[in-house]
């Protein structure tokens, strides 16, 4: 039986010095310890991440499969500690990478662009219309398709959309061969860049919380920032400054073996 073990050190334990937070941890592991012995199998406290706030809110999901707390500096009070509460259980089923775009470092969003860019490049019937039809005249004239599908673009060239129901695999593929070896001009392009900021963005709204659609939102648009700004301006002002996800079995391919050393690391 595998047990997610929270530690939430809130805003009043923080007063304590981190020398004494480690010699708590320690003692819940003596405890653990006890706990094997009764039960039989090995319990643990393999990680931990100190997290403090005016106003710190938890989650627990599935029986302590999923853990989640939630910190807030300014206003505290019962609405603004239910709201940190229902985006705790935001970050627990959507699991979001980041609070905020903010978060993301420069080399971050360049490689997230560059990636999005390399799966545009390798699916050419999600390119715009103009830079398909140049690959698809390259792919002609340059005799890079069989004639079989040259025949096949001919008899269906006149409702593009479902084009590639009909090219053969072979086809598709070329037109991608075609599309990473022009890379430079394509990227160049202005209506490329569009398809790509966009899809950036889209994937911005999925892996940063305050971007994501708040999953209580009654008319299913709201962001999760615009449903805290909501709450701050009827009960107190108040910023969401950091979250932390714990679930059960992440990093178990992690080997530890000196408890004591890791929690130290951890608070230098």
């Amino acid at each position: 039986m595998y047990r997610l073990l929270l530690t939430a050190l809130k805003a009043s334990v923080d007063k304590a010095g981190d020398g004494e937070d480690v010699c708590a941890i320690l003692d819940m592991q003596s405890e653990l310890e006890e706990k094997t012995l009764t039960i039989g199998e090995k319990l643990s406290i393999r990680r931990f991440q100190k997290i403090t706030g005016d106003c710190v809110a938890s989650y627990i999901h599935g029986g302590g499969r999923i853990g989640v707390l939630v910190a807030a500096d300014g206003a505290s009070n019962d609405a603004i500690k239910e709201a940190l509460t229902n985006v705790a259980m935001q970050i627990a089923a959507m699991n979001p990478q980041y609070l905020s775009r903010n978060d993301m470092s420069a080399d971050e969003l360049a490689k997230l662009r560059e990636i999005t860019e390399k799966s545009a490049l390798n699916d050419p019937a999600s390119l715009p219309k103009p830079i398909l039809n140049k690959l698809i005249d390259k792919a002609i004239n340059d005799k890079v398709w069989s004639d079989a599908d040259i025949a096949t673009y001919e008899e269906h060239k006149s409702n593009m959309q479902y084009l590639f129901n009909f090219l053969s695999k072979e086809a598709a593929a070329q037109l991608a061969e075609l599309a990473l070896a022009d890379e430079a001009n394509i990227v160049a392009d202005k209506i490329f860049n569009g398809l790509v900021e966009g899809r950036v963005s889209k994937q911005l709204k999925e892996i940063c919380l305050m971007d994501q659609v708040y999953v209580k939102a009654e008319d299913g648009k709201q962001s999760v920032a615009k449903y805290l700004a909501e709450v701050a301006k009827a009960n107190g002002a108040f910023t969401v400054k950091g979250y932390v996800r714990f679930e059960t079995g992440e990093g178990l391919e992690k080997k530890n073996e000196d408890f004591a050393a890791e929690v130290a690391a951890q608070l230098q």
